[in-house]
């Protein structure tokens, strides 16, 4: 197989060094940082294809980067490596994950039986839920990206594109070590270090690690302290035995764990909604907050809410049609200043231990790879990042704190009180008031029992507290065999088989609120009073979507060929066959069962839970939904690749790309949503051309690419759980890459992409935003029984809601500002009343109403939609697609007569505009954005040791990545990911 000369193309689109033995063809690639040689003329060896290969003769669109390539660009972690790739993107996503988009496909599925469209590697082994976007870069050979969908190569099927990190291995030639230390802005400190050290000849150990402590930076008004910082440390320990020519084994053990006040959540926008019906308009995205009218906890604590269910409007919290608890808050104008009550706790830590080898038999290679991962991860923050004024509590607390010492008036002499009743309010003041009205107020703290402020289990402060957490722990294994040949003749072949199992113990995500709280027990303790019950609340008083077991099974057997038809003309063809099995045991819970006060243990273990139901879809209460799901699919790819001359080659290739569906969390029937989403396929066509002029001067690589997909899975937030759809899409793009030396000081590396993500055909769904679809003569409804949204429909529905609503004491409809995006009116209801009005049946929801159906009838047809009115999404683009992106590093050495080198680099990248939802429009609209870093380094003429000063983000961009909108029940808003702020620093190295 030949090995052509190449370009020093590490610090744009070339790996060096896969293979031990081709080592010494590479130069240093240790951690020292930029710049270490002006020798433009090292072979650039790629695995792309799981075989030592020259970059340019690689027929996939493949870009990598050498520890050197790191250091120069200062690329420290995923959100540093989208950067300089084209059509690549990356952000952190709402709960403890991310999303890695590869030509416009990303992880757009939420849940935990969502696969990942782009796969993560370690040492070509697969991961699962890896923690690996928390961590920072260190002591790595290289890492490698591959555009486009892979399955006949790598372990696990990839739609989008595979991320391959590839750990430095020890080296038996000789002893070795290397250090840094940083320090920087934000008060920061990174120190990285690494030994290797021979044993014997044929034994060689090496260890690596780092620590990361720097403070937060997020300005909280509240308090006045710093958030989003980081304390985090990785150690990673490699073992290479070789105990002959021909047999390799590698071991290796990583750990990785922080512990810290990192902000999963950066900022929240909101042009606010002043009727508190949708909370967020859909105009375009300020800085303000949501109308907190809108929240679940705001219309189930409403004094509405209360005389519709003949409970005393003096205990309710509030009114929907009242001043709002963020009615007189500022919300900062800067994506690095919040105010929060509730300081951000982030834990993450991962485990894995990996065993790999490589024995030769005669002209072919046996690989055998194993690899095992523990995961954990637990956030919790502000669920608004905002302090709500508990000012309109005091009538409602004072008269809790009176019912409590009381009980319920009888509103005559004697007796004054109900005998006994004070017993129903008594445990709920002491738990959310245990100071008296003018106290602290306490909400549940949110543990793996369920068990919350009821329990004895809670968070108290002078604010009412809203937060959210996110946890989850995960073990996986993989094992993967790979036979090779490397025949001298014209054919050769690969093929592989693997089989994985990724097992999550627990999953679960939270919401607390002190409203849910009072919420619930108010709920609860008045009707355990009216069926003689004892006092008791409706748990869980916090809501939880839990998934208490997933299981995944998964195995594929994968092969190629690859065969000369002429010296010139190469013709590679690989098959693949996958199968996985995903089974789930899950449930979600928010005030869902009586709990006695007298219960301190887990809520389930209430009496009255028996007759709780997880899963309405299966007859009789059931404690959990147990699903379970198979997919399987044939995908393969065919490639051509001429070499025009031994410099330029072109290629086509045709792949097919899968990835297996899953099964949607549990919700109540009302919410119509399937059980399961679908399996995604695409079809891939690429035609790509790699050239070398000059004399390997300049580097010119282009690709073009068309994708037919069948089956996007895409997310959206029904009922406070996240659930996936499936539609389909149309992609094309281009991509330049391009590197060129014009002498031994001077290297320039420029990339630019295009890239056209759209909606293809008719795909029917409703916008969260906007339940009424522009219609103007919808109602959007605000549920004030469960915080959703419906829409009723036809040309009465306006009239219907003005006639009906003040029957249950409710106002009628209201118009959304001219600016806010919505065609439609909105007004407070219960969908229900007005389902059962339509059809012809009001008298079901009170006898009393009888009389009024010829007049509702009056109005004609009306549809009361609780799905929304359905909008055509043909032509929208795809979420996370920038639409162009281009990038531009510039890098001289000056060479110095005592032999120091001065080496100074700037990189600059653009990112085009880009959609946060697949809705598109003003609101979703991701703004372009521009990052640029340089950095100066000064080398010794030995090379033993260096200095650096550096600047991230010189412009102090607020760049933002991705966005993720809330669901009505939330109030509409918006969640925002931005990369980092300007950072700026010094670093000093040695190595021996």
């Amino acid at each position: 197989m030949k090995i052509r000369a190449g370009l020093l193309a590490g610090i744009c689109a070339g790996a060096l060094a896969v293979p031990a033995y081709a080592q010494d063809t590479t130069g240093d690639s240790s951690e020292s940082g930029i710049a270490e040689t002006t020798d433009n003329t090292r072979v650039i060896i790629v695995t792309a294809q799981r075989q030592a290969q020259s970059l340019q003769e690689v027929p996939i669109a493949v870009s990598a980067f050498d520890a050197e390539a790191l250091e120069a660009q200062q690329i420290e972690n995923a959100s540093d490596l989208q950067l300089t790739l084209p059509n690549v993107s990356f952000t952190k996503s709402n709960f403890t994950s991310s999303s890695f988009t590869i030509r416009g496909i990303g992880d757009l599925c939420v849940g935990v039986t969502c696969d990942a469209a782009t796969a993560i590697h370690v040492n070509g082994s697969p991961l699962f839920g890896t923690r690996l976007f928390e961590t920072e870069y260190f002591d790595l050979e290289r890492i490698e990206v591959l555009r486009g969908p892979q399955g006949t190569l790598f372990g696990r099927n990839a739609t989008s594109g595979v991320v391959n990190v590839v750990t430095a291995k020890p080296d038996l030639s000789g002893f070795g070590a290397a250090a840094e230390f940083e320090y920087g802005s934000f008060d920061s400190m990174r120190v990285k270090g690494m030994v290797n050290i021979p044993i014997g000849d044929t034994v060689g150990v090496r260890v690596a690690g780092y620590y990361l402590d720097r403070d937060g930076f997020t300005e909280n008004l509240y308090d006045g302290s710093n958030i989003d910082g980081r304390e985090m440390y990785a150690i990673r320990g490699s073992l290479r035995f070789e105990p002959t020519a021909t047999t390799t084994l590698d071991l290796m053990g990583f750990y990785f764990r922080e512990d810290d006040d990192r902000m999963r959540i950066q900022k929240q926008t909101c042009q606010r909604d002043p009727t508190g019906v949708l909370g967020c308009l859909a105009g375009r995205r300020d800085f303000d907050k949501t109308n907190a009218n809108s929240t679940l906890a705001s219309v189930l604590t409403s004094a509405e809410l209360f005389a519709i269910q003949d409970l005393p409007t003096a205990l309710a919290l509030g009114s929907v049609y009242g001043p709002d608890g963020f009615a007189n808050f500022d919300e900062p104008d800067d994506v690095r200043v919040v105010s929060t009550p509730f300081t951000p706790e982030y834990y993450a830590d991962e485990l894995q231990i990996q065993a790999h080898l490589e024995q030769a038999i005669g002209a072919m290679n046996l690989s055998l790879t194993g690899i095992y991962q523990e995961t954990t991860v637990d956030s919790r923050q502000d669920y608004n990042l905002g302090v709500q004024n508990r000012a309109g509590y005091a009538g409602a607390l004072n008269t809790l704190a009176f019912f409590a010492a009381n009980g319920i008036p009888t509103g005559v002499a004697s007796p004054a009180f109900i005998p006994g009743s004070s017993a129903y309010f008594a445990p709920i003041a002491a738990a959310l008031i245990p100071n008296g009205p003018n106290g602290v107020l306490c909400t549940s703290d949110n543990l793996t029992e369920n068990q919350g402020v009821f329990e004895g289990q809670s968070v108290c402060s002078d604010a009412p507290l809203a937060f959210d957490r996110s946890y989850q722990e995960q073990t996986s294994w993989s094992g993967e065999a790979i036979l090779s040949s490397d025949f001298d003749g014209p054919f050769n072949f690969l093929v592989g088989g693997i089989y994985a199992e990724s097992k999550v113990g627990e999953d679960s995500y939270y919401v607390n609120a002190f409203g849910l709280d009072y919420a619930t027990a108010m709920l609860g303790t008045f009707s355990s009073f009216a069926n003689g019950l004892s006092p008791s609340y409706l748990a869980t008083s916090m809501y939880r979507n839990n998934t208490t077991d997933f299981k995944l099974q998964s195995f594929g057997i994968f092969g190629e060929i690859y065969f000369d038809i002429t010296d010139r003309l190469k013709f590679t063809g690989g098959l693949r066959y996958n199968d996985d099995k995903k089974t789930v045991e899950a449930r979600t819970t928010l005030a869902s069962f009586l709990n006695p006060f007298s219960n301190d243990g887990d809520p389930f273990d209430s009496p009255f839970a028996a007759g709780y139901d997880a899963d309405p879809g299966t007859p009789g209460p059931q404690p959990f939904q147990v699903r379970e799901v198979s997919f399987s699919e044939v995908t393969g790819r065919a490639v051509l690749d001429y070499e025009i001359t031994p410099d330029n080659t072109l290629y086509v290739s045709y792949s097919r790309g899968y990835k297996s569906g899953g099964i949607n969390p549990p919700l109540s029937p009302i919410f119509a949503v399937p059980e399961s989403f679908g399996p995604e396929s695409i079809n891939a066509f690429e035609i790509g051309s790699k050239n070398t002029f000059l004399d390997g001067a300049a580097q010119v690589n282009l690709t073009g690419f068309y994708y037919d997909y069948g089956g996007l899975q895409l997310s959206r937030i029904v009922a406070r759980t996240s659930v996936n759809d499936t539609i389909d899409a149309k992609i094309w793009g281009l991509e330049l890459e391009t590197v060129l030396a014009p002498s031994r000081n001077w290297l320039i590396n420029m990339n630019l992409s295009y890239l056209n993500a759209e909606v293809a055909g008719d795909q029917f769904f409703a916008n969260p935003r906007d339940w009424g679809g522009g219609d103007p003569d919808a109602v959007i409804m605000k549920d004030l029984g469960n915080g959703s949204h419906c829409a009723l429909t036809g040309a009465g529905a306006d009239g219907l809601v003005n006639f009906l609503n003040p029957y249950f004491g409710l106002q009628g409809t209201s118009e959304f500002p001219a600016d806010g995006g919505i065609a439609s009116s909105g007004a407070f209801g219960i969908c229900s009343i007005y389902e059962a009005a339509t059809n012809g049946a009001i008298g079901l929801v009170n006898p009393a109403l009888a009389p009024l159906q010829p007049f509702i009838d009056a109005f004609g047809p009306v549809s009361v939609l609780n799905s929304g009115v359905l909008v055509n999404l043909k032509g929208n683009k795809l979420p996370q697609a920038p639409e162009y992106k281009a990038s531009l590093g510039v890098q001289y050495t000056a060479e110095f007569g005592s032999g120091m080198t001065l080496v100074p680099r700037f990189d600059l990248s653009l990112t085009g505009e880009q959609y946060g939802n697949v809705f598109n429009g003003n609101v979703n609209r991701i703004e372009p954005f521009v990052q640029a870093n340089a950095q100066i380094q000064l080398n010794s003429a030995d090379e033993r040791w260096y200095v650096r000063a550096f600047v991230q983000n010189i412009f102090d961009s607020d760049s933002v990545t991705g966005l993720y909108l809330t669901d009505a029940s939330s109030g509409n808003f918006t969640n925002i990911f931005t990369l980092d702020p300007r950072r700026y620093g010094v670093a000093i190295g040695a190595k021996f």
